[in-house]
């Protein structure tokens, strides 16, 4: 009997969400194709895509949809991936351009087989996109590339997101090859730099206790992130750790208030919420405090 895989959780009511591809889904999905760039919306199984490709944003992926790590959580395939194409950065710049985006959002799995883990990649895409859409709201989601967070953070991001993703006590189980420290010094680096707002996110129903949420909201802050998202974990198989609770909204609500207490300038809360979701909304939110 051991051998037997847990069974998946019925969905609660309020993560149940009708799927649509009207408006400006196919086109944003035709666009990203003939650029042959990747999204976390796809690699990841995001269940807002289709939300965000209907009104005509992404969040790209760039170096690949294969990742050098094996998290937990993740349904991004893990391997070696191809050297980077230096002509993506010009791709991404057209994305934007096109998609006629405000708020462009940058992220990449994770390549511990480059010499910089990407952090240049990140640089050159921030910089291309800037030189077509000059007045463009440029956020990153990195990996903890700490040795190298200055190549990205000298190409002036508006915005630098990495996410903790759990708890202290989780973190060897969900990301065996991260760790908690790690991400909080690559967080404090970027805040301590100035010029950029910190971000940073969490997701819960892995096995975390309220009390270890409010831990790591604590050191989160004193590592100078002020924009935070909290979200629903949902396993993407059931080969993935599986989802020990589902948090309902109304507690989502109670520990935004707890965050906003603690001192975070914007907080996003809530089952579906993720990294990127909504994500030129949080920051507007975040200014006008």
């Amino acid at each position: 009997m051991s051998g037997l895989k847990p069974k998946a959780q019925r969905l609660p009511k309020w993560m149940r969400r009708p799927i649509s591809t009207d408006e400006k889904y196919p086109d944003v999905s035709k666009l990203l194709a003939d650029l042959n760039l990747n999204t976390v919306c796809a690699s990841a199984n995001c269940p807002n895509r289709h939300e965000c490709w209907n009104s005509g944003t992404a969040t790209v992926m760039i170096l690949g949809d294969v990742c050098t790590r094996n998290c937990r959580f993740c349904a991004v395939t893990t391997g070696t991936g191809l050297p980077p194409d230096p002509g993506e950065p010009a791709r991404v710049a057209e994305a934007a351009q096109k998609l006629g985006l405000k708020h462009v959002v940058i992220t990449s799995v994770t390549r511990d087989d480059l010499p910089d883990g990407g952090a240049g990649a990140f640089a050159e895409t921030i910089r291309a996109v800037r030189a077509v859409n000059p007045g463009v709201v440029i956020e990153v989601l990195t990996p903890d590339f700490l040795e190298h967070l200055d190549t990205v953070l000298d190409a002036e991001p508006a915005i630098f997101n990495h996410n903790l993703e759990t708890v202290k006590r989780l973190q060897e189980t969900i990301r065996p090859q991260a760790s908690y420290e790690q991400s909080l010094a690559t967080l404090r680096k970027a805040a301590e730099r100035g010029g950029v707002q910190v971000k940073s996110g969490l997701m819960l129903g892995l096995g975390e206790t309220d009390d270890e949420v409010f831990e790591a909201l604590d050191d989160l802050f004193a590592a100078g992130v002020r924009l935070l998202t909290l979200g629903q974990y949902l396993a993407p198989t059931r080969e993935h750790h599986p989802v020990e609770r589902f948090i309902s909204p109304d507690h989502f609500d109670k520990l935004a208030v707890r965050a906003q207490g603690v001192g975070f300038t914007g907080v996003a809360a809530g089952p579906l919420v993720r990294s990127s979701y909504r994500a030129d909304q949080l920051a507007e939110a975040a200014k006008g405090l």
